[in-house]
């Protein structure tokens, strides 16, 4: 006989808008476990039983800038430091526990920072089981006597079952004990004593309300999640890969034997559901079994030590609880063998590593890849959280990146609508986990926001309940007496039916009598039956009638409460529908109050900046105009004694001048009136000179004389090519002896395409000396080229040209002289005319006149 194979039903399409509508938040709760030491600093409070505080550490306020306020956080429950594991239990897993015995699946996942407690509370510890021991027992306890025999459900590779017959199973079941080394635990095992203190749990604990009709298989499975790769905790390999043996060089050794361990796909079955293609499954009859697989899965977990917790667990960790339940046929004999009757429901509990900072671990090599990991998946698991919250909230239909991780896309039917999923926050109070607390909080606020619709209800077979006692001789309590006993009890006794004599005729007539009386009797309590049973009717009636009329009642005032509800359900969806608005606006106007906040600050930053720009230039100018102050004043006081200098020149050049005239006007006369000349007097230069310096006597012209032939004077430098500069203001000296540079190019101020065509640079300048003589300088240097393409000239000599007058003095003598002088030379000095000529053709500092120096203008400073 072929088994009979069934799998997991499709669920029956609803209409949309009938039940998936209806649908519950994440439930969200939280546990503080205690501090390690008592003195340790504190960073979170226990408000109430739905409300937790969190304080800034010291040492963040003082090594932070801005100030710190404590932040409170709300879930459906809070669990102290003083909670027990069956509190938590009642609480948290027991609904889910019964609706997976009822057909519905189930979520529950522990989520925080390493070392705050998740193991604890999933696991347990001896003495003290967790949340998986306890969810196992009370399955047991629930359909312990329900249970079908082992391998009459058959699990396969398409995340279905299949159903057995007996006779198949009890020979699968004789196969697998003649094995040497069976996979499948024995309840008849002892049991290991390493966890028998986790499983003993002393309150006993069932479901309610479960359905006798049916049979029932327990299956379980271990998965872990590591590094982004999903690996069976329950395959059989031949060398445990997880804890290698290492040499004296601290390096693995080789081992033929040694396979690794190959990581499992995810697969989607046809019912869209997502499970791990070639897990391993365990049929278990009993906790002991349930939890001796569990921990053999355990030792393969990924565990390290760690700067923050000495078992850190280094992977996600997934312990799946299926329950097979098949109803009875009609006899409630054997199993229904009809696979659209069979259901499969599922428990996952979920150990999610850690979240870490590497800093704080100091993790290196491959403990820093597993934390990146790590973090990555749960982040992962944080923004697909944020999306589904945003989908429900605005109303958007972005899409759930699901498959950016293996832990999100195994779990994503779950957030669909396939069942319930729960979550407990595990938090350190210590304040060296305020950051990683203060993460976690807000990923279970977000979290909270979450709807994940309620999942439908199983179809119901349609068989007539309580069939398995049915057929039974006597019900479950063996003591209470069939009813046709005791109707036999009512009839009198018949009386003794043996006839020993041919000629007895008293037995057979007391025979008679006794039936007489029995039909009698019968026919009376049939008569009363008949009786009883019209008054029955009419009650039966009356009470179908006032049923009746109830029903009507009652369905009228159903129509009325339905109107109701109706309207008030349309009201609270546009409330919704206009609360969600107000939400997606109050957004809008935070975050637009937030850019605005933003441009105030750079705003007020720039005005700031422009404020000291300002102060800055203000100073800058300050600083300047003190300068040019300083520059006006020095200036003007230079300017001014120039101005007194040359003032003063000028004056002395026109009392010279003045002084000529005068001179000249007297030889004039003297020549004219011929009288003895005497000896002029020309004023000296400074106020306290009164004597008369004699004058020589002038020479007499020569007529007729060759004009003399000016002679220049050579530069010593004369090779190259010069640039001669001559300024304007230059007084001509007219001497025989002037500086010539031949090849030279003449500018009266310097520029640069002179210089860019020459080697040399000479300046010719001109000033007063100390006697009053013009004194020229020659500055002579070189031109040099420079790396911007302009000129620099570098000074390199100086050579002074000075006109002195013939006697070395100052003052030359008049021209008039002693008797006897002009005795001597009165030949020369004979024709009237030719001395008139001479005397008003003379210049000033001429050797031929009366005038004893050349007065020339000062120099003028470059502009």
């Amino acid at each position: 006989m072929k088994p009979a194979r069934a799998k997991t039903p499709r669920k029956p399409v609803v209409k949309k808008g009938f039940q998936t509508n209806l649908k519950d938040p994440v439930g969200v709760y939280c546990r503080v476990r205690p501090l390690s030491f008592p003195d340790q600093e504190c960073c979170i409070e226990v408000i109430n039983n739905a409300t937790v505080q969190l304080h800034t550490p010291e040492g963040y306020r003082l090594n932070r800038n801005g100030d710190y306020k404590e932040t409170q956080y709300s879930f459906k429950q809070v669990f102290g430091t003083h909670t027990t594991q069956k509190e938590l239990f009642d609480v948290v897993a027991h609904p889910l526990v019964d609706d997976l015995i009822h057909g519905k699946n189930g979520l529950l996942f522990t989520y925080g920072v390493t070392g705050s407690g998740k193991t604890h509370t999933m696991t347990g510890s001896p003495g003290e089981g967790g949340l998986l021991p306890r969810c196992l027992d009370m399955i047991f306890n629930s359909i312990g006597s329900f249970q079908a025999k082992r391998y009459v459900f058959k699990s396969n590779d398409r995340n279905s079952m299949d159903i057995q017959c007996e006779v198949d199973a009890l020979l699968e079941r004789q196969k697998r004990e003649a094995m040497p080394n069976p996979k499948t635990p024995s309840s008849k095992r002892q049991v290991d004593p390493e966890f028998a203190d986790m499983i003993t749990v002393k309150e006993f604990c069932k479901a309610e309300e479960v359905d006798e009709d049916s049979v029932y298989g327990v299956f379980v499975s271990y998965i872990e999640i590591y590094n982004n790769y999903i690996y069976d905790l329950l395959e059989e390999v031949p060398f445990d890969p997880i804890k290698p043996k290492w040499n004296s060089c601290s390096t693995p050794m080789r081992n033929t034997d040694f396979v690794p361990p190959q990581s499992k796909l995810l697969r989607e079955d046809k019912n869209h559901n997502m499970y791990v293609a070639g897990c391993t499954e365990v049929e278990v009859k009993s906790t002991d079994e349930a939890f001796e697989v569990f921990w053999r899965g355990q030792k393969k977990r990924r565990i390290a030590n760690t700067h923050l917790n000495r078992e850190s667990s280094r992977s996600h960790s997934v312990f799946n609880i299926k329950l097979v339940q098949a109803p009875l046929d009609a006899d409630g004999d054997n199993i229904l063998q009809e696979k659209e009757q069979i259901t499969i429901s599922q428990l996952s509990l979920v150990d999610l590593a850690g979240s870490e900072r590497t800093n704080r671990t100091r993790a290196e090599g491959n403990r820093l890849r597993e934390a990146g990991n790590i973090n990555q998946s749960l982040m992962t698991l944080r923004t697909c959280m944020d999306v589904l919250r945003e989908n429900q909230m605005y109303g958007t239909n972005k899409m759930v990146p699901y498959r950016d991780s293996k832990l999100t896309h195994l779990f994503k039917n779950y957030f669909d609508g396939e069942g319930k999923v729960r979550m407990i926050v595990c938090v350190n109070p210590k304040a060296e986990d305020y950051e990683e607390s203060l993460q976690v909080m807000r990923f279970a606020e977000v979290t909270q926001e979450v709807e994940v619709a309620r999942p439908v209800d199983k179809v119901i077979c349609g068989l007539t309940p309580g069939r398995r006692y049915r057929n039974q001789p006597r019900g479950p309590i063996g003591d209470e007496p069939l009813v046709t006993d005791v109707v036999l009890q009512c009839f009198p006794p018949l009386p003794s039916c043996e006839i020993l004599d041919i000629n007895d005729e008293q037995t057979l007539p007391r025979l008679i009598e006794a039936l007489e009386k029995r039909h009698h009797l019968r026919q009376m309590m049939i008569d009363e039956f008949n009786k009883q049973a019209n008054t029955f009717k009419a009650l039966l009636q009356e009470f179908d009638n006032a049923v009746l009329s109830k029903e009507n009642y009652m369905q009228g005032k159903l129509n009325e409460k339905e109107k109701m509800i109706s309207g008030q359900k349309l009201e609270i969806e546009r409330l919704e529908k206009k609360n969600k608005t107000l939400e997606y606006k109050i957004e809008i106007l935070e975050k637009t109050t937030t850019i605005y906040e933003e441009d105030k600050r750079s705003l007020q930053q720039e005005l700031e900046t422009q404020n000291q720009k300002l102060q800055r230039q203000f100073s800058d100018k300050r600083r300047l105009e003190a300068r040019l102050q300083g520059m006006v004043t020095e200036t003007t006081m230079k300017w001014e004694k120039e101005c007194e200098r040359r003032v003063a020149a000028k004056q002395l050049e026109m009392q010279n001048k003045l002084w000529v005239k005068d001179e000249k006007l007297k030889q004039l006369k003297a020549i004219v009136t011929e009288p003895k000349i005497e000896k002029p007097e020309r004023p000296s230069r400074e106020r306290d000179r009164e004597k008369v310096t004699p004058r020589s006597v002038s020479p007499s012209p020569v007529p007729n004389a060759p004009p003399i032939r000016l002679r220049h004077r050579r530069s010593r430098s004369a090779g190259d090519r010069w640039v001669d500069h001559k300024p304007a203001s230059n007084v001509q000296t007219e001497t025989v002896m002037q500086p010539h540079v031949p090849h030279a190019i003449t500018v009266s101020v310097a520029n640069e395409k002179a210089l860019a065509k020459c080697e040399k640079y000479m300046l010719t300048h001109q000033e007063l000396a100390s006697d009053g003589e013009i004194e020229t300088k020659l500055i002579k240097g070189d031109v040099y080229k420079t790396r911007g393409g302009g000129q620099s000239v570098q000074f390199t000599d100086i050579e002074t040209l000075k006109q002195e007058s013939p006697n070395g003095s100052r003052k030359r003598r008049s021209s008039t002289v002693a008797p006897a002088q002009l005795d001597g030379a009165e030949s020369e000095w004979t024709d009237v005319e030719t001395r008139c000529s001479v005397a008003v053709e003379m210049r000033a500092g001429s050797q031929l006149g009366p005038g004893y120096q050349h007065h020339a203008q000062p120099k003028r400073k470059k502009p």
